[in-house]
């Protein structure tokens, strides 16, 4: 998914949801702090977004533009719609928040993670593809281990999950011999 392609989907999650405040939440999020993000964290043709305002609204993006959709086979792309609490995220990720705004979201804001946000979520979901991911970040120097260890530090889980999430940032990070 592209910057272009996500500022389209934003517009219409806000139509479709009658909110002006779209929230951003997977990988996508991404093309908040950096536009031109490199192609390797560009290949999900989904975008996890709710309502700011009426996150219940979801459910209203997912039938409508989501997978399967008309939407989807006419533009190869989609949103899923999802609730707040789909990620786990540090404290004060609100306030960080990248907006996406302008002519192309016909003036309704799509409200991004900021990098090292998404980059917990991402440590703390562990799948494969989201470690991945977080290793292109780390790669491409959008997130920085430091960072993400004061994030985790202000992210509320279990000892077992933040061990498991601290050591993850570790082996990303460890110096290469």
């Amino acid at each position: 998914m592209t910057r272009l392609q996500l500022e389209h989907v934003i517009r219409v999650a806000g139509m479709i949801s009658d909110d002006d405040d779209i929230v951003v939440i997977g990988s996508q999020s991404i093309l908040g702090s950096f536009p031109d993000a490199p192609a390797e964290l560009l290949v999900s043709r989904e975008a996890d977004v709710y309502p700011r305002t009426y996150p219940e609204r979801a459910e209203l993006i997912d039938g409508s533009i989501g997978e399967g959709s008309p939407f989807e086979q006419e533009f190869g792309y989609y949103a899923h719609g999802v609730g707040p609490e789909t990620a786990v995220l540090p404290e004060g990720w609100q306030q960080r928040l990248v907006v996406v705004f302008g002519p192309n979201t016909r003036m309704v804001r799509g409200w991004c993670l900021e990098a090292h946000d998404l980059a917990i979520a991402n440590l703390v979901a562990g799948r494969e593809k989201d470690l991945d991911y977080v290793e292109a970040m780390g790669r491409f120097e959008m997130v920085r281990g430091e960072v993400l260890e004061a994030r985790l530090g202000v992210t509320e889980l279990e000892s077992v999950v933040r061990a498991l999430v601290a050591g993850r940032i570790g082996r990303l990070w460890a110096p290469k011999l």
